[in-house]
């Protein structure tokens, strides 16, 4: 095992941060790390296993095509995901009028190709594949460490100590993968979007990953879905996956950007129209003339964003742009294939939609006229073309002023966006003007970051004050220890480049308002620290006494000398099992805990449920499940637990936090929860709309389940934790009366009218609640629900996990009978 005390590839000398490892450490200068990428397979990389099975998916896709009719015209996302099926005959022809009727239907059983895990969610997904008792992932995997690295001083501090202090989560991550044979990519590799684009997306691809922001790899034309750990376990165990078969919207890009418009300014306009929950239920395809003229990396923002909307997915066909990237970092004859695909008759081209394909809504938007925007605060979808921004500072009384700019991100770290950004600092440094808010950046890998380093674009970076943090999360999650002295609860504003800007989420601050720019726009904005500066139209002063305006930014898609390597000790290790490897859980530890199965469904309705809260407004899983200084406690239930809803807001008093028991008293959520759990005494939880929006946090359904909770009853649902809550046993109901949610309070008693039967029957029928008021008087809610036929089964088993660990025992002991026979 490797020495993990690095910092941003340089040797160091922390032997405190040393792993207790065997094989030594060989950490060498970064600088002399920094050699040319060519499109030769590198020897550290399996370009097999990264390599999507094209002749099978084309295979599948011509028994698609036979049950579907060959004149049926299909989207690019309908291809590949029915190129994925375990069984397309059962998933296509059941329950949609013999296949008339597929999308927004269908139950799809998917087999997907890779699983991707950031170390945050793995820690859960690996404690539950671990219970299913076999000796390796039945698909290629990979664990990213970017989650638990904190961003304050610098790549140089903060990353040794956040290895220091996570130790021995990274250990148990480690010793897992070895074990189970995934590949582990160590803290400072990189973010997992990042890394992933760079390593394993491919066209045609079907992905899984634990972190919302998995449709990242879209860009480079796979089908990737964020997920809970749980839904992770499905294809590591190589059980179907399930998904109810999405609407596809069509995005239509014609023109091409210019200026200081970016991609990024695509999925922020979009959000604008699209409202967070606008995409629920869909797959954002983009197609057009011009698809042609972005980017891989610049689509890969787009798609990296599409989370915003609430879609499934979103995803760009295969483009000329895509060969160049997949060159660079060592995949060409992943691009050699692809390109024979894509060239092929439509009939077998799984790489682009038919010609006639039909969407189920379509938007068109013309890049050439296409405004830069910055969207926010407090929420993504709050889009404001930059030539308003100014005067809608000033209606809504926003600060004037911003205190630091952020750039960077899963979203926004690639070559391109960094040396667009880096112009700009150039153009303001030979004015002698320097950033007036603090600037920090973040590179998305360390192949960014050693090739940015290579090609002075990091010291142009530093010499303008700039600081560089790890390649890692850092401020986009709340990973941020600000040193500007902004105290919580002091409204001020932030500029970042990021993807998401919920209420608290970078600093725990609720009263910060990030705005979300492109890292262009958001490094200008820095040199004025002012929240009103326009840097296409406006001056600012510089010390010779000459104004000075920016000029359009520019850059580069791809580095000249190709992409710097990086520190070897940055790469990932075998994906090979080593069924030998101890994986380390310490069981008096704080921060890992194995998982105890949750109680199977009665075998009655669910009687005397308590109304434990009713949420107003927005809920989103950084609500439910907060992360920043609980990012820690990821591995341990019962120690995260205690921060179950601890954002959401009294629908009753406007308090945050502050739940009311029957007789009165007041506690915190998670504290009544556990009382009552602990009385014998089940709970629901009633909200608004889209409840759960926002990351793939699965813990935001692990923990009310483990707290005793049973049902969520919402006005709708985000995708993500929809699914999740049923993956753990926890019933989401939803409103068919929105105005019914006034009808229910806090405490209120309820007991369930047809739910058994309905999870008996496979999802067949409806549950009604009788809900009984403090005062004794009796009103009856109809409720509507999702549940499949196997999510029902997760119901009755008590969860996901409980029937995938009783299936996989049922399993063994047939192998086990047949061997005896065989003897």
């Amino acid at each position: 095992m490797r020495v993990q005390a690095l910092q941003a590839g340089r040797p160091l000398n922390f032997g405190v941060c040393q792993r207790a490892f065997t094989r030594p450490s060989k950490i060498l200068s970064r600088r002399h790390l920094a050699t040319a990428h060519s499109g030769i397979p590198h020897p550290h990389i399996d370009i097999a296993s990264r390599t999507p099975l094209y002749q099978k998916l084309v295979k599948k896709l011509h028994e698609v095509r036979k049950v579907l009719g060959h004149s049926r015209q299909l989207t690019l996302a309908e291809k590949i995901l029915y190129s994925h099926l375990d069984n397309p005959e059962e998933s296509l022809l059941t329950n949609t009028q013999n296949g008339a009727n597929i999308r927004g239907t269908a139950n799809l059983k998917l087999k997907p190709d890779r699983v991707a895990m950031q170390d945050a969610s793995a820690q859960m997904a690996l404690l539950q594949f671990m219970s299913c008792g076999l000796p390796s992932t039945a698909v290629p995997a990979s664990i990213h460490c970017d989650h638990m690295i904190v961003g304050e001083k610098g790549a140089d501090t903060d990353l040794p100590a956040s290895i220091k202090g996570n130790k021995e989560v990274f250990d148990f991550l480690e010793s897992a993968a070895k074990k189970y044979g995934i590949e582990f990519w160590p803290p400072g590799a990189g973010i997992i979007h990042q890394s992933v684009l760079e390593n394993y997306s491919a066209p045609g691809l079907m992905m899984l990953g634990t972190d919302s922001h998995t449709p990242n790899a879209g860009g480079l034309g796979a089908i990737a879905i964020g997920v809970g750990g749980a839904d992770a376990v499905d294809a590591l165990v190589d059980a179907p996956w399930e998904l109810k078969a999405p609407k596809i919207l069509g995005v239509e890009l014609v023109g091409e950007l210019s200026g200081w418009s970016s991609p990024k300014d695509v999925i922020m306009y979009l959000a604008g129209q699209l409202t967070v929950r606008g995409g629920t239920g869909y797959v954002i395809e983009y197609f057009g003339p011009g698809v042609e003229t972005l980017s891989c990396t610049g689509m890969a923002t787009i798609c990296n964003m599409g989370a915003e909307v609430g879609a499934t997915t979103s995803l760009f066909p295969f483009s000329a742009q895509h060969v160049p990237y997949l060159v660079a970092t060592h995949r060409e004859p992943i691009a050699r294939a692809a390109q024979a695909i894509a060239s092929a008759p439509s009939v077998q081209n799984l790489l682009r939609a038919d010609p006639d394909a039909q969407y189920d809504k379509v938007i068109a938007i013309d890049l050439s006229t296409l405004e830069p925007h910055i969207n926010g605060p407090m929420t993504p979808d709050l889009s404001t073309p930059l030539s308003k921004f100014a005067s809608v500072v000033e209606e809504y009384n926003w600060p004037r002023t911003f205190g630091a700019g952020l750039i960077g991100s899963c979203t926004n770290s690639s070559y391109q966006d960094m040396t667009r950004a880096e112009d700009l600092v150039k153009q303001a440094s030979a004015a002698g003007l320097s950033p007036k808010a603090d600037f920090f950046i973040t590179p998305g890998s360390e192949q960014i970051r050693a090739t940015l380093d290579r090609d002075d674009t990091l010291s142009t970076f530093s010499s303008a004050g700039g600081t560089i943090l790890a390649n890692a999360c850092g401020p986009c999650i709340g990973q941020w220890k600000r040193t500007d002295g902004v105290k919580k609860g002091e409204s001020n504003a932030i500029f970042t480049s990021y993807n998401r800007n919920f209420r608290g989420r970078n600093d725990g601050n609720p009263l910060t308002m990030n705005f979300l720019a492109s890292p262009e726009l958001v490094t200008a904005m820095s040199y004025a620290g002012s929240t009103t500066f326009n840097p296409i139209t406006d001056t600012l002063p510089t010390p010779s006494g000459t104004p000075f305006r920016f000029s359009p930014p520019k850059g580069s898609d791809l580095p000249a000398a190709g992409f710097a390597e990086g520190n070897p000790e940055f790469f990932a290790t075998p994906g090979v099992p080593t069924p030998s490897e101890e994986v380390k859980v310490d069981p008096s530890s704080t921060r890992l805990a194995l998982l105890d199965p949750f109680p199977p469904f009665p075998n009655s309705e669910l009687a005397g449920l308590r109304v434990l809260y009713k949420v107003k407004g927005q809920c989103t899983t950084d609500t439910i499940s907060a992360a920043g200084p609980w990012l820690k406690y990821k591995g341990h239930l019962p120690n995260i637990s205690e921060n179950t809803l601890i954002g959401a807001i009294n629908a009753a008093t406007d308090e945050v936090n502050t739940a009311y028991d029957v007789d009165g008293t007041t506690s915190g959520i998670p504290d009544l929860a556990k009382r009552w759990r602990d009385a014998g005494i089940e709970w629901l939880v009633v909200a608004e709309h889209n409840y759960g929006e926002g990351s793939a946090r699965e813990h935001a359904a692990l923990q009310p389940r483990y707290l005793g909770g049973r049902v969520i009853l919402a006005k709708s649902f985000a995708r993500i934790h929809e699914t999740n809550l049923k993956k753990q046993g926890v019933v989401p109901l939803i409103f068919v009366n929105e105005t019914d949610y006034d009808l229910i309070d806090a405490c209120d008693d309820v007991t369930t009218v047809g739910l058994l039967d309905v999870l008996k029957s496979g999802g067949k029928g409806s549950v009604e609640l009788l809900v009984k008021k403090k005062g004794g008087s009796e009103v009856r809610v109809q409720t509507k629900h999702t549940l499949s036929g196997d999510q029902c089964g997760f119901i009755i088993a008590g969860s996901a996990l409980n029937l995938l660990a009783m299936k996989g025992k049922e399993g063994r002991e047939e192998v086990t009978r047949e061997n005896e026979l065989t003897d």
